[in-house]
């Protein structure tokens, strides 16, 4: 469990890195806000399966926002 922690944290922390490289304040700001609020939302969660299954969504849509910023600057 506590290795499910560590990651779930790494995880947030990587999400909201990446959002401050979105160049518009009100993207970046609503993004912020949605990322406080499924992981706030979800803090209570117990169950392995359900955890795990959040943490691939949530990597695969880090993967979508850093390939979106990364084609942005292109």
């Amino acid at each position: 469990q506590f290795l499910r922690r560590q990651q779930v944290l790494q995880l947030y922390r990587r999400i909201l890195r990446a959002i401050r490289e979105v160049p518009a304040e009100q993207d970046r700001q609503y993004l912020q806000d949605w990322a406080r609020e499924e992981f706030r939302r979800n803090k209570d969660a117990t169950e392995e399966d359900a955890i795990r299954m959040m943490i691939t969504q949530g990597n695969m849509q880090l993967q979508e926002l850093q390939r979106t910023l990364k084609l942005a600057k292109s």
